[in-house]
């Protein structure tokens, strides 16, 4: 059966957080999203939005979704493409919509003059290290994120 991608749509918001929260359980975190439907409605359809998803679906059915962004590049003085999430249901794994979300995300940023695509991967999540690596993606071991939020976000703007 083909795979069919697809910008989501306002009517895809449910299928969105369901899927979201199948991520977040995957990936040992099930508590961890605080996102609502109001919420991603307005990240993906205000203007301008913030972020944007593509569907991926089989026969009608959704089979999983990327959510992205751009970020910028000082070094590079473009725009940037990076992948928040990207996520295939379990029965439809190792089927080829990993492999077309990721061809469909680099051909956008390809089509919008972007330096880079980039994303993140738990250092655990050895089956999508894999994958990432055999696309081409490389390891950029020698940087590492930081995160300050909820009281330490608060505390460092003064408020």
């Amino acid at each position: 059966m083909t795979i069919e991608l697809r910008a989501a749509v306002p009517e895809d918001v449910p299928t969105i957080l369901r899927f979201v929260r199948e991520l977040a359980d995957y990936e040992r975190a099930p508590d961890a999203v605080k996102a609502t439907e109001p919420l991603l409605h307005k990240a993906l359809f205000a203007a301008p939005p913030a972020a944007e998803a593509v569907i991926a679906e089989r026969g009608g059915a959704p089979v999983g979704f990327a959510l992205f962004f751009h970020s910028f590049s000082t070094w590079e003085g473009r725009r940037g493409l990076y992948l928040e999430d990207l996520y295939v249901t379990p029965a439809a794994r190792g089927s080829g919509v990993g492999t077309a979300l990721l061809r469909h995300l680099a051909g956008i940023a390809r089509d919008r003059d972007c330096a880079r695509f980039e994303w993140a991967v738990l250092d655990w999540n050895a089956p999508a290290i894999a994958f990432y690596e055999s696309m081409g993606a490389e390891a950029m071991d020698e940087w590492r994120i930081r995160r300050v939020s909820g009281d330490a976000l608060a505390r460092l703007a003064g408020r």
